[in-house]
């Protein structure tokens, strides 16, 4: 495949408050989706699949998971010039503080850059749900002879105010930004009637964080300044000077996994007819770790709407409507509905002399719950739907918007009431 002129950063997360406690241990990229992958697989899978195989990812908070996944996922072979990089946070003589931001972070990290020959640098963040041909928007960018793409999509006035609302010419030249409005009364900017499913609906042009830079300007500008983030410093200062900043329009599904609830809803989604994100998708497949884990073995049980990763073990129970992670382990007389079940990284493992074995025990219960991963969950524990919660920190597990979530490495006693 014919390879891009073009570096790819993809911005590792921070501390990714609004996913806790699944960023308990853990950044944003590193968190599990769909059972048996990364977040960060997403955007390297696109990059993959466009021909893009030079890429940095830029990490910094509790990175160890996510250096891990990467370290064992991504090789590519000895007669190939691609490769998956890690760019850590780090010190420097110059510049001892940590990343303040996401244009922060690529300001600290260009002098790994600064001898690599390509003259294009495309941005990317590393907890996006979606998928995209990034050869389109470099084709787009090197028509229009653009200093700046910014990958574009048009969104409801629900979302618009968590994203960065776009003004743009016919010919997609960008006119005016506004990083996360606080209102949309009387916002102008951004707005359009757009023709979706026979009828016409007020939407809102919204960066998707997606940027691709002319690696000179790139250097330049941000050398320049001392600006923190691309979307409420960097872009509007290059509008405002004049510079051809232009907005790629993308018409494909895109979810910015911000949230517990965006996060359980983009997975639930996984389980319909005609799924947003089409993980059975022969021509972009999403990639990942490989395992070679035994297929997954159910003995007289009910399966009805779920997906179920690689090497689990189901006896006697009902699994409906919820996906189950790598390794998961349920037994007798359990009913799992409407969860997410991460799975294990290990079948038993002898922990400080005492064998651990991750598992559900008989009898369990589990409604609308998100279990992290290597949880045990003694017999016959209860967890209901608790859509009409508040929500609610404890020692083992939280509520966030309705869904309990368990903590990752938690032991449930037997008979445990949630």
């Amino acid at each position: 495949m014919k390879t891009i002129d073009c570096l790819v950063l993809i911005l590792g997360g921070g501390k990714g408050t609004r996913l806790f406690p699944l960023t308990l241990e853990r950044s944003k990229p590193a968190v599990g989706f769909a059972g048996k992958y990364r977040l960060i697989d997403i955007p390297i899978s696109n990059c993959i699949n466009s021909g893009y195989n030079k890429i940095f990812i830029i990490t910094q908070f509790l990175s160890a998971s996510l250096h891990g996944h990467i370290m064992r996922t991504y090789r590519f072979d000895n007669f190939s010039q691609g490769f998956v990089e890690i760019l850590s946070a780090e010190q420097s003589h110059e510049d001892t503080r940590w990343f303040q931001g996401a244009a922060d972070a690529v300001r600290q990290v260009l002098r790994h850059l600064r001898y690599m020959g390509e003259e294009n640098v495309l941005i990317l963040s590393g907890d996006q749900l979606y998928k995209m041909d990034y050869r389109h928007m470099f084709n787009f960018h090197t028509k229009k002879n653009a200093d700046v793409t910014v990958a574009s999509i048009f969104v409801d006035a629900s979302d618009a105010t968590r994203l960065g609302i776009l003004d743009c010419s016919a010919s997609g030249c960008l006119k005016n930004i506004i990083e996360k409005p606080h209102s949309l009364k009387g916002l102008k900017i951004g707005a359009r009637k757009v023709w979706e499913q026979g009828t016409w609906s007020k939407k809102y042009l919204a960066s998707m964080g997606i940027y691709l830079f002319k690696k000179s300007l790139l250097f330049d500008i941000l050398n320049q300044t001392k600006t923190a983030d691309f979307g409420r410093n960097i872009l509007p200062f290059l509008i405002k000077k004049k510079y051809k900043v232009y907005a790629y329009p993308s018409h494909d599904y895109w979810l910015d996994i911000g949230t517990i609830k965006s996060y359980y809803e983009a997975n639930m989604d996984l389980l319909s007819a005609k799924p947003k994100f089409n993980l059975f998708d022969e021509k972009w497949p999403l990639f990942s770790r490989a395992r070679f884990l035994p297929p997954s073995n159910f003995i007289d049980s009910k399966l009805l709407n779920i997906l179920v990763a690689d090497g689990c073990r189901i006896k006697k129970s009902t699994i409906v409507n919820s996906i189950v992670g790598l390794r998961s382990r349920i037994k007798e007389n359990s009913q799992v509905r409407d969860s997410i079940i991460m799975g294990n990284d290990y079948y038993e493992q002898n922990i400080n002399g005492e064998i651990c074995r991750p598992q559900f025990g008989r009898g369990v219960v589990i409604e609308k719950a998100i279990i992290d991963k290597n949880v045990t969950i003694g017999d016959f524990c209860r967890i209901r739907d608790k859509s009409s919660a508040a929500d609610y920190e404890g020692k083992d597990y939280y509520i966030r918007d309705g869904i309990t979530i368990v903590k990752r490495g938690v032991t449930l006693a037997p008979h445990t009431i949630i």
